[in-house]
Formats: C-alpha cells, sequence, structure tokens
C-alpha cells in the first residue's frame, strides 16, 4: 500500500460567490498523483501540503462542514471553482488568501494568515495544473508528537541510578522546593491496618494488631511487608485490580449474555501468577501469546484468556444471518482485543484510532489498523488447555470413577438399599454419584444440561441408544390410537396399545423436575430434598432401562421396582398416562394421572430373566401442557435384603471409608481442563483501514501486522501479510515486552503507586498520551521503572520498595508544616500556611491519602469481621443469583447467606447485564468497560445499602452473635471486642460510655450494625 503523509486543509466562513457554498470544513485530501517536470515545478508534499496541514484542516474535514463544503477531493475545489488548474487568478481559494486594501484576508479567521511567499507558492501550484499525489492524505496533526515525554527512553542518570537513592530522596526533594515536609510517621495500628488493606484486601485481626504493635524487633515492620506478600491473599488482593484492566466477568454481556462457565481459570491464573511473583515481563507475554511461546505450559495457554476477557456479542458472531452485521460485530472485538492489550500494558489510548488519526498523540489511523492485524486470527471460545491435559484428566476421572462405582456397588448390595433410576439418567450409578437435573435428548439420546422448551425436529415412534451404561435408550412415543407398533429397545421389542398423541415434546428426561416444572412437591413430599430423587418424564417420552447391564455391575439378580409415581403439573383439567414395561409387556398403566389424584404407589416384581424396564409417559390426549409425570425414588432394590454379619459389617465400614477418600479425589481433579480464551485460524483474514471505522468500507491493500511508530528505538515491524498468527501475537509480546520499551515498566509502577496512594505519579494510568496527566515526579518515575526492570520484572520487590519508604509510611492528618511557611496575617505578624494551600491535591505527598475501601473490599471486610468468611480459594465462581436459561438469560440475587456464598468477592460469578445491585451502590465497575481507576462517590444510597440491605443485617447480626460467643453477656466487654473487630483499636473513653449505654438500650446487634456503617471502617486511614 502507498505511504500517504498527513497533512492539512483550512478556511473560515467567508461571503461566497454566487452559486458557490462557503468554505468551511476540515478534511482528508486524496487527489491523483501527477508528475510535474519544469525547472519550477512545486513540489505538493514538501511546500503545499504543510501550508493546508498548519493553516486549513484543522477547521474543515468531511466531519466538521463548517459552510456545508466538503474539501474530501480536490475534484470539490475544482468543481466549486475554489481552484481552477491553470488559473490562480479566477480560483477562489487565492482570492480568500490574499488581502485586499489592507485588509486582513479572509481566510483563515483563526490562524496566521499565509505569508506572501506561501500565497506565491499557491499560485504557481495551481498555475502548474492543481495536481495532488495520489499517496497524499492531508490530516490534521496531533497535539502531541514522538518527542511526548512517555515516548522518551527512560530518562536514569547515574547517580539516580545509585542503589543508595530511595523513593525518600525524590519525595523529599520536591517537597524541599515548595517548603514542604514529610508528616510524621504513623502509629503501628494505623501501619498495620493500611497494609492488610493494600495487599490482602481484609482486616487486620485484633490479635495480629496486638502482636505487631507489641513487636520490639527494628525490622518488624519489614517482616510485616514480608508476610503480607507471602499470603495467598495477596495474589487474592491484586488479581482484583488486574482483573479490573481485563474487564474480566463471567458471561458475555450483550443481549444475550450468556455464560461461561470456564473463564474462572483464567481468574486463577492471574491470582496464581501474583502468589508466585511471576516477571512481569513474563506475565504479559503469557497473557498475549503464552500458547505460541510455551505451548507445553498449561498455566502459560491458560494466560491468553487476557484476550478473551471482555464482552463478546453472541448475537453478532454468532446468531445473526446479516453478514454485514456480522463483520460489524466482528470490527468491534478486534477493537475490544487491541485497545485493552494496549492500554492496560502501555497506557495508549489507540481506540482514538478507530475512525481517523488520533487527533491529541502520535499515532495514526493506519497503525491502529495494524495492530488490529495482530489479532486478526483469533477467536474466542470455550477450549481445552491442551490435548495431554484433557487425556491426563479424562484417565484420571475414568480411574477414579470406576472405583467409586465399584465400592458404590459392593456397598448397595450389602446395604440393600436398591439403584436410583433417577441418578442413572443424571450420568450416576444408581446410587448419588449422578448429576442433578441433567438430561437425555428423548430425540437423540445426547445428555443435556441446560433447559429446553417446546422440542423441535421431533420424530415420533424412533428408537435412540443412548451411551449410559444402564440406559439402553429414549424415545417419543404416538401410539396412533392402539395401532403403532413401537420399538422400545435395541433389540427391536416393541410395544402396542398406547393412545394417539400430539406427537409433541417439552424439554429433557430428567434427573430432577423437568424445565418450567410447576412443582417438585406432591403428596406432602419434595422430591428434591431430603435425601428423595424424581425421574421427570415430561409427556410425551419413553426410556428403557437395561437390566442385564444393571445386574452385571451390581451382582442382583431377582429385583423390584418401587417408586412413587404422580402428576407434578398443575391442576385444572390438565392430565397424563403412564405407562410400565418389562420386556414390551404392559406391567402397570395409570390412564389419565392428575394433580388431585397424588402420588400412586408402584411395586413391580423384575424377574431375574427380565432384559428391559422401560417407562413412559403420554400426554392424555389434550395435548401435553403441564403434562410432568414424576417417577419419585424410582428405585430397583434386591427382593430380600440379607442381614449383615460381622465381617461383612467391618467391610461395609471399610468401603465407606474408601468412598470417602475417592469422593474426595475426585472432587480435587475439578471440572475438565477447558477455558474460554482464544483459539487461532490457520488462515489469517486480511485487515484493511475502515474507512470512519466503518466494517463496510475497507480502503487500500491488506495492511500488515505492527506496532507503533511514535516509540522510535523500537522496530514497529510485526510481520507481513502472509505472517501467521501465532507469530503476530508472539511478536507483538515481546515488542511490549522489550528491554528498550520505556512506557510498560513506566505504566506498571505507577499503576502499583496507583493502588498503594490512591492516585499515581501520573494520575491517568491508563493514558499517558496527551490527554492523560503529566507525572508529578518524572525522575521517580523513571527510576522505578529501571528498578522494575534492574530487579528482573519482580513486582514483590517493587512492594518491598514502595510500602518500606517513608513517602508511603506517613500519616495522613494532614498538620501544619514546620518550615519556612509563613506569610504576614493583617496585622504584618508571620503566620504558619497550611500544606493543603499549597498542594491542595497531595500530589507532591506530603501526607499519606485516606482512601475508601472498594465494593469488593467492604463486602469481605464485612465477612472477616462477622466471622464468616469462607477461605475456600480457586475454581468456579460462587453464583449469588438464581439462573434462568432463556433467549436473554435472567440472574435474579439472592442473599448471600451460606457459606458457599461466604467466599471472597475474587471469586463471584461476575455477570456483565445484570449487576450485584448493593456492590454497584458502592462504585463497583462496569466490567463491559477497562477500569483502570476506581470511581469513588459518597451517597446517601451507600450508607443506606450499608445499614438496611438483607446482607448486612445478617451479618451484623452474625457478627453480634460472634462478639457474644467471645466474650458473654457484658455490654462493656462487648463493646471492647466489637470495636478491636471492627477498627483494630479499642474505644476511647467517650466512645465506651456512648456505646455502653447503646447496647443497654438497643443491644449489641445495633452496635455491631453501627460500626459496619462508619466511615472508620470502610476507610483506610
Amino acid at each position: 500500500m502507498a505511504h500517504k503523509i498527513a497533512t492539512s486543509l483550512a478556511a473560515y466562513p467567508v461571503t461566497p460567490r454566487k452559486g458557490r457554498p462557503t468554505l468551511v470544513c476540515c478534511v482528508w485530501l486524496l487527489v491523483s498523483f501527477g508528475a510535474v517536470t519544469a525547472e519550477d515545478a512545486v513540489d505538493f508534499k514538501q511546500q503545499i501540503a504543510p501550508i493546508f496541514q498548519q493553516h486549513c484542516v484543522k477547521c474543515h474535514s468531511p466531519e466538521n462542514k463548517k459552510g456545508d463544503v466538503s474539501l474530501g477531493t480536490v475534484n470539490d475545489l475544482k468543481a466549486n471553482e475554489y481552484v481552477i488548474a491553470g488559473d490562480p487568478d479566477g480560483s477562489y481559494l487565492i482570492e480568500l488568501v490574499t488581502s485586499h486594501n489592507d485588509e486582513p484576508p479572509a481566510m483563515p479567521q483563526k490562524a496566521d494568515p499565509l505569508s506572501p511567499k506561501q500565497v506565491a507558492l499557491l499560485r504557481r501550484w495551481i498555475k502548474q495544473g492543481a495536481e495532488w499525489p495520489s499517496d497524499v492524505v492531508i490530516k490534521e496533526k496531533s497535539k502531541a508528537d514522538t518527542s511526548w515525554w512517555s515516548l522518551q527512553p527512560l530518562a536514569v542518570s547515574q547517580a539516580e541510578n545509585d542503589s543508595r537513592n530511595t523513593i525518600d530522596d525524590f519525595i523529599v526533594a520536591r517537597l524541599d522546593k515548595k517548603g514542604l515536609t514529610l508528616s510524621p510517621q504513623a502509629d503501628r495500628r494505623t501501619l498495620i491496618r493500611r497494609l492488610s488493606f493494600d495487599l490482602w484486601g481484609l482486616p487486620p485481626t485484633p490479635e495480629d494488631v496486638d502482636a505487631f504493635v507489641n513487636d520490639s524487633d527494628p525490622a518488624a515492620y519489614a517482616n510485616l511487608v514480608d508476610r503480607m506478600l507471602d499470603s495467598p491473599h495477596y495474589g487474592e488482593r491484586f488479581a482484583r485490580h488486574w482483573l479490573d484492566l481485563a474487564h474480566y466477568a463471567d458471561t458475555h454481556g450483550f443481549e444475550r449474555d450468556k455464560r461461561r462457565d470456564n473463564a474462572w481459570r483464567y481468574r486463577d491464573y492471574v491470582i496464581k501468577s501474583f502468589n508466585d511473583d511471576k516477571p512481569y515481563d513474563r506475565f504479559l507475554q503469557e497473557q498475549i501469546a503464552g500458547d505460541v511461546l510455551w505451548p507445553d505450559d498449561d498455566q502459560a495457554v491458560i494466560a491468553t484468556g487476557f484476550l478473551a476477557a471482555g464482552p463478546w456479542d453472541y448475537v453478532g458472531q454468532v446468531e445473526t444471518k446479516s453478514d454485514e452485521l456480522r463483520r460489524s460485530a466482528r470490527s468491534l472485538d478486534l477493537d475490544d482485543i487491541a485497545t485493552q492489550v494496549m492500554t492496560s500494558t502501555m497506557a495508549t489510548t489507540i481506540n482514538c484510532c478507530r475512525c481517523h488519526d488520533h487527533k491529541l498523540d502520535p499515532i495514526s489511523q493506519q497503525e491502529y489498523f495494524q495492530l488490529r492485524a495482530v489479532f486478526a486470527g483469533v477467536k474466542r471460545e470455550d477450549r481445552v488447555v491442551s490435548d495431554a491435559a484433557m487425556k491426563r484428566y479424562e484417565a484420571t476421572k475414568a480411574d477414579l470413577t470406576a472405583k467409586l462405582q465399584s465400592i458404590d456397588f459392593e456397598i448397595g448390595k450389602l446395604e440393600g438399599a436398591g439403584l436410583d433410576l433417577a441418578d442413572m439418567v443424571g450420568g450416576g450409578n444408581g446410587l448419588g454419584n449422578g448429576t442433578f437435573r441433567n438430561g437425555i435428548d428423548a430425540r437423540t439420546g445426547v445428555i443435556q444440561t441446560r433447559d429446553f422448551g417446546a422440542l423441535g425436529n421431533v420424530v415420533t415412534n424412533q428408537f435412540v441408544k443412548t451411551k449410559s451404561e444402564f440406559i439402553d435408550g429414549v424415545f417419543i412415543p404416538d401410539g396412533e390410537a392402539g395401532k403403532a407398533s413401537i420399538p422400545v429397545s435395541s433389540t427391536g421389542i416393541t410395544v402396542t396399545g398406547l393412545p394417539k398423541t400430539s406427537g409433541a415434546a417439552w424439554d429433557m428426561i430428567r434427573n430432577g423436575p423437568v424445565a418450567s416444572q410447576h412443582s417438585p412437591e406432591l403428596g406432602g413430599i419434595d422430591f428434591t430434598k431430603d435425601g428423595h430423587s424424581l425421574l421427570g418424564l415430561h409427556a410425551n417420552a419413553g426410556i428403557t432401562f437395561d437390566l442385564d447391564a444393571i445386574r452385571s455391575a451390581s451382582h442382583q439378580t431377582e429385583m423390584r421396582f418401587t417408586a412413587k409415581l404422580g402428576y407434578f403439573g398443575a391442576v385444572g383439567g390438565h392430565r397424563a398416562d403412564a405407562w410400565v414395561f418389562l420386556d414390551g409387556k404392559l406391567v402397570a398403566e395409570f390412564p389419565k394421572l392428575t394433580r388431585d389424584m397424588g402420588l400412586q404407589d408402584i411395586d413391580l416384581p423384575v424377574p431375574g430373566d427380565a432384559r428391559f424396564l422401560t417407562l413412559v409417559a403420554t400426554d392424555g390426549g389434550n395435548g401435553y401442557s403441564h403434562d410432568q409425570i414424576g417417577f419419585g425414588d424410582p428405585k430397583l432394590k434386591p427382593v430380600a435384603p440379607v442381614p449383615l454379619s460381622e465381617e461383612d459389617g467391618l467391610r461395609l465400614t471399610q468401603l465407606q471409608k474408601q468412598r470417602t477418600s475417592a469422593h474426595e479425589r475426585l472432587a480435587d481433579i475439578g471440572t475438565p481442563p477447558k477455558f474460554y480464551g482464544v483459539v487461532g485460524d490457520e488462515k489469517v483474514s486480511p485487515v484493511y483501514l475502515l474507512v470512519r471505522g466503518d466494517a463496510e468500507s475497507p480502503d487500500g491493500e491488506p495492511l500488515a501486522p505492527a506496532a507503533l511508530r511514535s516509540l522510535k528505538m523500537l522496530n514497529p515491524s510485526l510481520g507481513e501479510t502472509d505472517t501467521s498468527e501465532g507469530e503476530r501475537r508472539a511478536a507483538l509480546a515481546k515488542w511490549i515486552t522489550h528491554p528498550d520499551n520505556p512506557l510498560t515498566p513506566r505504566v506498571m509502577v505507577n499503576r502499583l503507586w496507583h493502588w498503594h496512594f490512591g492516585q499515581g505519579i501520573v494520575s491517568t494510568p491508563s493514558d499517558f498520551g496527551y490527554g492523560g496527566d503529566r507525572p508529578s515526579h518524572p525522575e521517580l518515575l523513571d527510576w522505578l521503572a529501571s528498578q522494575l526492570q534492574q530487579h528482573d520484572w519482580s513486582l514483590k520487590a517493587m512492594h518491598r520498595m514502595i510500602l518500606t519508604s517513608q513517602t508511603y509510611r506517613q500519616s495522613s492528618k494532614a498538620q501544619l508544616s514546620p518550615g519556612p511557611l509563613e506569610s504576614p496575617d493583617s496585622d504584618g505578624a508571620q503566620q504558619q500556611i497550611h500544606p493543603a494551600q499549597i498542594d491542595a491535591d497531595n500530589r507532591l505527598l506530603w501526607r499519606q491519602n485516606p482512601r475508601r475501601l472498594e465494593a469488593e473490599a467492604i463486602r469481605d471486610a464485612v465477612l472477616h469481621v462477622s466471622g464468616k468468611l469462607n477461605s475456600e480459594r480457586g475454581g468456579p465462581g460462587f453464583e449469588d443469583f438464581t439462573y434462568e436459561d432463556a433467549y436473554a438469560p435472567i440472574y435474579r440475587y439472592v442473599t448471600a447467606d451460606e457459606p458457599p456464598l461466604w467466599r471472597r468477592s475474587i471469586y463471584r460469578y461476575i455477570v456483565r447485564t445484570t449487576p450485584d445491585r448493593f456492590l454497584t451502590t458502592l462504585d463497583c465497575p462496569d466490567p463491559a468497560n477497562l477500569t483502570a481507576k476506581r470511581l469513588t462517590t459518597t451517597t446517601p444510597l451507600q450508607s443506606l445499602a450499608l445499614y438496611n440491605n438483607d446482607f448486612m443485617l445478617r451479618q451484623s447480626q452474625y457478627f453480634a452473635q460472634r462478639i457474644e460467643s467471645e466474650v458473654g453477656a457484658n455490654p462493656i466487654d462487648q463493646v471492647r471486642q466489637a470495636f478491636q473487630r471492627s477498627y483494630g483499636r479499642l474505644p476511647s473513653e467517650q466512645e465506651e460510655h456512648l456505646s455502653v449505654s447503646f447496647v443497654e438500650k438497643q443491644g449489641v446487634f445495633a452496635l455491631c450494625r453501627s460500626l459496619l456503617n462508619s466511615n472508620e471502617f470502610v476507610y483506610v486511614d
């Protein structure tokens, strides 16, 4: 593709000639190249283009049509007689830029007039034919150029690089210039609370506070920092910060907001990486191209979940039948990935270039699309970590499952409890290891987990085998008024005599209630609770069990089939039929069952030579609405259980221990090694520059992958148009982490600073460009960046450096400066000036910044104080909502009032379109967006939520119960313990007096509720 030069053209409203539109719009000009051979030929690129760029293009473009004139091409200029090739005197453009009667020229109005030399050049250009090369694009120049501060190499002098230098040297030097000093060091109680929230996101225990306060070791503080960095809580805390940048969630977002049940592996990868102190450059390389650079490292492969962590339009990418909508969705997808990578790692706002060149920073639109070309070959989806990992998992699970099944059958035989047919439908062995609500599709025999409604593509009277060991197959019956011969086994056994049905079917045959079931309760029994089970068989459906396979596994010969049969649909004229067959022979029928008829007891002998047991539900001849037939507690039991001998009793005890151990080992292997990440295409789709970012307006030739040209110390090339997908990402990963790249270390140390002080050295942590802030301490920023590289990219080393500084350990309380900050008052006397009068925003760090806890830290702190925090780590996220599968899934939040829902907030299953209202009120960010800096607001709703939310009320009650159990009923002891748990300190004399009186009148619950709603609880310092 021909190289294009950025320049510009501008003009302002004037009185136009008759018939001409007014020239008032900023544009990009693309015209044909024409060779000029005369000796005095004007060089358009070198002489004319700079004039337009400096004086014109700011106000005249297709996006800014002042005067309703677009100068998009030279044809517009010629058509409107602004430029008449060969006739400068007749060209209106010359009239506009020329002074008349000692009056300033009409154009430009808001810029310096053109010099006589420049006007002469324009006249010569027009006279020579107004040729405009096709490889020239006139564009407005960005505010910043390649000399911008953040694009320069790290500036660390030999003196500054001296290992004896400290953070405090840089801070104090700036303070001295303003006559300011550091504030005194905070007391130890404040320091441990500050550290605990900064590094763990949890408050310290009273025991930890006392131990630190009374530790006489001079290295007590440094030891505390090390201990906290070594705790797994550290990774949980800092993973939350990084996941904000990755805009991680467990659902897609957009209108379908479908689940991503395997996304959690990336979240656990981030936690582990922080805890392991993985070198930051390796951390970034793995997330961008770990599957390419280290394909045999499972963690490196999982790391690429970073690229897929953001929202994804399922409708636009999968469901739509419109190619145009699919291209638009794909374009937005690539924008999200490229923006996330460059913003999180280099604080570069490349997304501003999607429609045009960056207005503020030296980044062209072409460079933006070349960065998108890096990811043009990746797609988001659930994928296996590796084939080897999946094989290991399946082999281990199969081995443990076989052992467990053998144990269960032996236990079942000894106990004589029978085998549960519903459990078998759920994929189990009949002894409880099946999955609740798993189902089998009566059309295909395939296992399904999600709910279905009315089934399509139904073929009646077609027997379909399943892969289940104990289930021969399934079918959808239509007796055709007794005439049909319906196959019910893989051996060709058929049944006749069934009534005609609607031929329709609903949902799956399930281990549990079917979809939209009216109720799982009938006859006073809820068959989903207290050890009961339910085989849900919505009409019209049939299932056949393989009795030979069951006998072979259980070693039972003579059995009985028992169940409590019922119509679980609604009352009101609804009815259905149920049928039981042995080897095709009818052994029980229950016509026209209704809910009012309650439960029907089934107890049928199953002879030792019977091969198949078939259960059928038909719709009763009045349609299948509500026809929810259920076999409650359906079991195959031994005919006569034999009393256990002493030897068998001992064997049973031994087997039960083995079963517990096997279950634990099976639980330990977790879910299959899948994660939500990216997969690469062998053929990479070409990427073009899209005019105005429109996916339907590609321009020019396909673009090769490339990085930014503004970092002059680096080679921007990342390959050619035929470079493979993996090589593109690997090249970008190495470019971002190149030792000469100054942005990557600068950005990360600034983020660490922001997370520890509440604001970064650059207060816009994800924008180091012209639109962002300038560094308050540029020398310190570069020194820290160089220290990160010198310490092998160790983030924990940088934490230690920051946390042990006197700057970090300052008190957050504002104090009058003891220095020379004096000014005369109205009487001429000298008075001290408060530091805030000089540095109101504390950019110079003359004190530590008080900070409010984030939403998740508040929730975790409440659970920690109440004693209910569940310390379980890793694995699938907890779901504090009920889930209903629908076109747009429905997530309804519930109060977190059970141990599985009391885990740390980092392990919460995050829903994009339906955020938790309590956490949102406390400024929890929207995971649809990258969040570099949490919003902190103060609203009445926050206080109301902390005081009245159901979660807070219950946790306040648990907190009160904890206090009572720890110190008894004495109000003074209760007040002191509550303060220590909440604040890490004892109450003052006045606080104790008022609180004791309050407890005596209102109870300790009221005190606990108030403490959790106080500023001191939700603020650090």
